[in-house]
């Protein structure tokens, strides 16, 4: 009898602030859900971010949602492999860069290793990850502080956090 493959969701941040910074994020998911282990479930708006770290211009960031047969570490060479396709450099910590791709979320997994921590270690302070996370998956429940992304997102200062491209106000 033919095993049938385990389907894990699995929650990743987009980001980018050099170049054509949203032909870019488009880019990449594309070339993550062509692989034959990933489909794409849920996909959020791009909001305009400031940077965060050394001077720099501010940030397109996003998420998605997929499922995948891949485990985290495979699913996590998958997107460096990928953010490498897409010219990032690693010069200095919080640099700018053409591209960037974080694992934020697998499942209910918790995981330490030296090249991945989940859920993503940061993910529960950053608004510029927390809002369009809670715009796809608000009832993701954190494993760690046993909160929804709806219920964190409630915790950090969102201010700075806008969709892109930001319409107008209409009188």
């Amino acid at each position: 009898m033919k095993s049938v493959p385990i389907l894990n969701r699995a929650a990743i941040a987009l980001g980018a602030n050099l170049g054509d910074t949203v032909t870019t994020l488009n880019s990449a998911i594309d070339v993550l859900v062509q692989h034959p282990n990933i489909t794409l479930i849920f996909r959020s708006s791009w909001y305009q971010t400031a940077a965060v770290g050394p001077p720099q211009p501010d940030y397109i960031n996003g998420c998605i949602v997929i499922e995948t047969e891949l485990e985290p570490q495979e699913l996590m060479t998958l997107l460096l492999t990928t953010e490498d396709q897409f010219g990032r450099v690693r010069q200095e910590r919080w640099g700018a860069r053409t591209l960037d791709l974080d694992l934020l979320l697998y499942g209910d997994r918790t995981l330490s290793t030296p090249h991945l921590e989940l859920p993503h270690p940061r993910m529960t302070i950053r608004a510029f990850v927390l809002v369009p996370l809670a715009e796809i998956a608000p009832a993701w429940i954190d494993p760690i502080s046993g909160r929804s992304i709806e219920q964190l997102v409630q915790m950090v200062d969102c201010s700075q956090v806008q969709r892109f491209p930001r319409v107008p106000d209409v009188c």
